[in-house]
This record gives structure tokens, sequence and C-alpha cells, in this order.
């Protein structure tokens, strides 16, 4: 049921109304010593609410881009389900020894 805001045009008193969108206006302050209108504000609203497992750019796309990204799809499924040959680490070679340099005089 939306909620309305009111404000009364006499006193200034602002207040909420939860009203069905068929009710009609109301048209009293509820200040016990205030006869005065309201009038209902314009207000902005609910914000909106999507509710599931969420909203995707994908969810729309076209057939061709489906059976492409299903076809990548298969063939990454197919490619990592073949065991990797295991990889024998290089043997390190030694740093080369530093030139000697002579000091002749």
């Amino acid at each position: 049921m939306p909620t309305y805001d009111y404000e009364c045009q006499t006193c200034g008193h602002q207040f909420e109304a939860k009203q069905s969108m068929k009710d009609a206006h109301l048209t009293d302050c509820p200040q016990e010593s205030c006869p005065g209108p309201i009038k209902r504000k314009i207000g902005l609203g609910a914000g909106l609410i999507f509710k599931g497992s969420g909203f995707y750019i994908t969810d729309y796309r076209s057939d061709s881009y489906k059976a492409g990204a299903k076809k990548d799809s298969e063939g990454a499924a197919s490619s990592t389900s073949t065991p990797a040959a295991p990889s024998t680490p290089a043997p390190a070679t030694p740093a080369p020894a530093p030139a000697k340099t002579s000091t002749a005089a």
C-alpha cells in the first residue's frame, strides 16, 4: 500500500498516510485544534526493488551471442578436463665468477 505525504495549509503540519490508490485524498488536518485544509504533496515514491537471483547485462543477449558463448564455454571445459603434463624446473646455472683484474704499477 503506498504512503502519501500531506501538509496542512493552515498550520503547516506535515504527516504521512498509508492509503490505497483508489482511496480519496484526505481533506482535514489531524491536529485537534486545526480545522485547516490539507494538500497531498508530490513525493519521490519508493525505489525500484529487484527480487530474485539478480539482473545481468547478458540476460537479454541475442541468440547468436548465446550460441557463441556456449561454444566457448564447452571448449574451455574440455581443455581444463585433460590433465596437464608435469613440468620439470630447469636446472639452475651457476653465475660466472668475476674476472680478476691485475693492478700492476
